[in-house]
């Protein structure tokens, strides 16, 4: 059978098959943590705290399932589509550097900084402090009292969940750009200072939606994070500053 033919190869049925589980678990990530931030969240803001209350443990419990682990299967895909370019080729020139060379490989690794992240966020962060926020729920339905814990954890959640989506913009942008983006080949220069001007903001995103810079409710956490059209517009704003400056500007050869 022809998908048993050079399995392994780079570009062969393996990759191919990593890369379709990568981008279906990545629609189903992505699509529900736009659902949390674009629907949800402004939803159950004006539903009364009895009916937020039920819709917590009979929609957000069970699509938050579905979200981790969509986040799970995501992160192992790709984590196997790279280790198709692990090692050598027959010619005895690295695989990986070939990989991750030029344009397209920070392009990649970029995008793979972003997603990480978010990954981490996702099992960390979010998952974390919402079982606290739906164990209270569940709490107070059975007619105990709420959890004291849960409005912080709520917050906690909430910024880890419109930092994901903030990053999600330049990381789809870079995944797609390493495959698609033809009009940057593999020559760069800049590579170092690349890194240093998107460490530095990734860093502060990062940071700020942990609380790490002027708390929860810090300048930049109110003014990117309270309201998910600012996060939008921030996201794409972030990615301009990335592609410009550090691609256009810094790597261009």
């Amino acid at each position: 059978m022809k998908i048993f033919e050079a399995f392994m190869d780079p570009f062969g049925p393996f990759e191919f098959l990593a890369r379709w589980g990568h981008i279906l678990s990545g629609v189903t990530w992505i699509g529900l943590l736009y659902f949390f931030n674009f629907v949800q969240v402004p939803a159950y803001a004006k539903l009364s705290d009895g009916a937020r209350s039920e819709a917590l443990r009979n929609i957000t419990f069970r699509a938050l399932w579905w979200f981790r682990y969509a986040a799970l299967s995501t992160f192992i895909f790709g984590l196997l589509i790279i280790s198709v370019y692990m090692g050598d080729d027959p010619s005895g020139e690295s695989k990986t550097e070939l990989y991750f060379r030029g344009a397209h490989g920070v392009a990649i690794l970029t995008g793979m900084l972003f997603g990480v992240t978010m990954f981490l966020n996702v099992w960390g962060i979010i998952w974390r402090n919402q079982k606290v926020v739906i164990g209270s729920a569940e709490t107070v339905a059975a007619g105990g009292q709420a959890d004291p814990a849960a409005p912080a954890a709520a917050k906690a959640a909430g910024r880890a969940s419109r930092a994901n989506t903030f990053m999600s913009i330049p990381m789809l942008f870079f995944m797609v750009f390493a495959g698609h983006g033809q009009w940057f080949g593999n020559d760069t220069k800049g590579t170092i200072v690349y890194w240093i001007l998107v460490l530095i903001l990734w860093g502060l995103v990062q940071a700020s939606a942990m609380g790490l810079i002027g708390g929860m409710d810090g300048p930049f956490n109110k003014a990117f994070f309270d309201d998910h059209k600012r996060t939008i517009i921030g996201g794409f704003v972030w990615l301009a500053i990335i592609y410009f400056i550090g691609f256009e500007l810094l790597l261009a050869p």
